[in-house]
């Protein structure tokens, strides 16, 4: 059982972790509840691009949980911090919703919609993906420039199910465009995971990262020397947790269980 008076910061994924759709999954209240109470670290870990941080933390306020936007890091934010410390002079063409293109220019980082301009291509969630936008992220690659995906996710679950997320669109570019990622921002990656820490100024040993993805919630916490916890409410099937070499610390079966014994 997860004793949570042993360690300092908690950190959360959302969606198939503290909701699903317009939805609190079982626990969560109580379990942010208490982890406040006790005055822990909290912050809220995702690889969204739809929302910036600010529609996050309105989200989460609608569902009824306190939340400051500086405890949410999104993986539009993180490409964000990325391009600003690596490519400052990036003229960026973006694929993604109008989230990932106000977050970016948040960072007064350039962006551009011909793929002659580009240095570099954003890629994020785009439920408006469209063949022209394929070619035009297609034509700026084979022209050089950078392919950076804000995260590896294929799938986005969703009530019922899950529909495509960025690296199906980034699969795509890369096929048609004939260059491979260059970078990605969002989790497991190692940048995304150092924001975080320089944030809250924790070591890892003292940290729990909680999620419902095995690729890029457990793995980021085990990669950077966190503690993991993955709860059976999202995208990750008893059968694949079987499958996999990727085994997380806990395992629990709602958010509930981090605080049913207390």
């Amino acid at each position: 059982m997860l004793d949570t008076d042993r360690y300092e910061a908690y950190f959360f994924d959302l969606d198939g972790t503290i909701f699903l759709g317009n939805e609190l999954l079982p626990g969560v209240e109580k379990t942010l509840a208490t982890l406040r109470e006790k005055q822990k670290k909290i912050m809220f870990l995702t690889n969204t691009t739809v929302q910036t941080r600010t529609a996050c933390q309105t989200r989460l306020q609608k569902l009824g949980l306190t939340a400051g936007r500086e405890e949410i890091m999104t993986a539009a934010y993180a490409a964000g911090l990325y391009l600003q410390e690596n490519a400052e002079q990036a003229r960026v063409l973006i694929v993604g919703e109008p989230a990932l293109e106000e977050e970016i220019a948040s960072f007064h980082i350039k962006q551009v919609q011909d793929a002659e301009e580009a240095t570099h291509v954003l890629v994020g969630m785009d439920r408006g993906f469209t063949y022209e936008k394929l070619q035009q992220a297609a034509d700026a690659v084979r022209k050089g420039a950078l392919l950076i995906v804000a995260n590896p996710d294929p799938v986005c679950p969703v009530p019922g199910g899950a529909i495509p997320d960025t690296w199906a669109l980034a699969r795509a570019i890369e096929t048609a465009g004939g260059a491979s990622v260059w970078a990605m921002t969002g989790k497991p990656s190692r940048y995304y995971v150092e924001q975080v820490f320089q944030q809250l100024q924790v070591q890892p040993e003292r940290c729990v990262m909680v999620g419902d993805r095995l690729e890029t919630d457990i793995l980021l916490g085990k990669n950077s020397g966190m503690k993991t916890a993955l709860v059976m409410t999202g995208v990750t099937t008893s059968r694949e947790l079987e499958a996999t070499e990727i085994q997380p610390d806990y395992i629990l079966p709602t958010m509930e269980a981090m605080v049913q014994v207390e």
